[in-house]
């Protein structure tokens, strides 16, 4: 008897852990890197219009973002200062989707937080939509190369991710 419960008991665990590392790799992304990244248009907090499609031939990393989320005030002064100003003269954008905020809360975080590269408004979070499910988080990073391929995919903030983003970044910059 005692057999049969540790043999049960060893078989829920391993299912409960391959769960587990299915959801954790793709950490509620809907795309994958290889996929041609899904177009879509935004209108920033400037009234300027941001089409993915249009800015093939570009590397551009998508910042997926909102007010509330305190992982995205530690991490956009990181994507200024490391990203966006040594690279915004190359060719290569970020755009701060910020999801379903309206505009005059979403002006107000991009001055508290001191970013100057685009933020634009994702009404009803449809863009978010197209990348991630919907009931997942925030912040995540979509970095896309000049191809429009997916080319990496970043979830909250840790260090070590976003380095190797960077590098990423950096290296298809060249």
């Amino acid at each position: 008897m005692q057999k049969v419960f540790f043999i049960i008991s060893a078989i829920l665990l391993l299912s409960l852990s391959c769960n587990s590392q299915n959801e954790n790799s793709s950490r509620g992304y809907i795309v994958e890197v290889g996929d041609l990244a899904p177009d879509f248009s935004v209108e920033t907090i400037e009234g300027d219009t941001f089409t993915l499609s249009e800015n093939i031939g570009k590397v551009v990393m998508l910042q997926f973002t909102a007010s509330w989320c305190r992982v995205c005030h530690i991490e956009m002064p990181h994507i200024e200062k490391e990203i966006w100003l040594p690279l915004k003269d190359k060719n290569f954008i970020v755009v701060g989707i910020d999801r379903d905020e309206p505009l005059d809360m979403v002006k107000k975080f991009a001055n508290k937080t001191g970013i100057t590269y685009p933020l634009a408004l994702d009404t009803g979070g449809d863009v978010f939509n197209l990348y991630a499910e919907k009931s997942a988080g925030i912040t995540r990073n979509v970095v896309i190369n000049q191809e429009g391929e997916i080319v990496y995919l970043t979830r909250l903030f840790d260090k070590e991710e976003f380095s190797a983003m960077k590098d990423v970044i950096f290296n298809l910059v060249k």
